[in-house]
């Protein structure tokens, strides 16, 4: 089913790059206009459509998705980039611009941002076969962070590579690059905080769609070139902010 964006957004988007002559597809799942209890009980019937087996095996494509905006802000910008692999080019970036219609809700974030990040995605010309996503997957109260939410309305392989912690425990990892520690929460690993250069801070990896843990851990290693945090969420960070030179 076609995508249609709320008609409050008013997205602006700019193109930034060539035409590649493929297009990428965004699923109708549910309406993005729901009250907190509706989207409780959405998160709920989601989670268990995520898939936890992989389906990447040599991605030619990784996106990497990002949105910048403050909790009081109602304007934001959502950027998705595109890298080939193994190059970590940068081939192609789109952003979108609108308001925000969800409120600052904790556990709720993929209802706020994911309109305006979908937006972005659906004026790629480049298909990703993986994207990588500035938020939580599973390692989610409710198992459907913004990474597995993207994840299902694109039919795509997506990791959640976070900055932060949103629930469950673990032990501090080693302080090489490469080191992790499980995030466990009731008795369920979710997720790991992972090392990504020496001695800096972890990031969080978890499951987002159609992929494994051991495999997303692999594919954030594999995009990450010298920085905290991995090429294409690294970038698109940087795009959304509008510092990407």
């Amino acid at each position: 089913m076609p995508f249609s964006l709320p008609t409050s957004l008013n997205i602006v988007v700019r193109r930034l790059c060539r035409s590649y002559n493929r297009d990428v597809r965004v699923e109708k799942l549910h309406s993005w206009q729901v009250s907190t209890t509706e989207a409780l009980e959405i998160q709920r019937r989601l989670a268990e459509q995520v898939s936890r087996s992989s389906e990447v095996t040599a991605p030619h494509f990784i996106a990497g998705v990002d949105i910048s905006a403050g909790k009081a802000q109602e304007v934001a910008t959502a950027a998705v980039v595109v890298l080939n692999y193994p190059e970590l080019r940068l081939v192609e970036t789109k952003l979108a611009q609108g308001k925000l219609d969800f409120p600052y809700v904790p556990g709720f974030l993929s209802f706020r941002e994911s309109p305006l990040t979908l937006a972005a995605c659906q004026e790629l010309t480049i298909t990703p076969d993986l994207i990588l996503v500035d938020g939580q997957g599973v390692a989610h109260p409710r198992r459907l962070g913004l990474a597995s939410h993207l994840g299902l309305f694109l039919n795509t392989p997506t990791i959640g590579c976070a900055k932060s912690r949103l629930c469950g425990q673990h032990e501090e990892p080693g302080v090489d690059s490469g080191s992790y520690a499980k995030v466990i929460d009731r008795d369920e690993t979710i997720g790991v905080a992972l090392r990504t250069k020496f001695g800096v801070k972890p990031i969080y990896v978890s499951i987002g769609h159609k992929i494994d843990l051991q495999t997303a851990i692999h594919w954030v290693m594999k995009c990450c070139r010298g920085y905290r945090l991995p090429e294409p969420t690294r970038l698109a960070h940087l795009a959304a902010g509008g510092n990407l030179k």
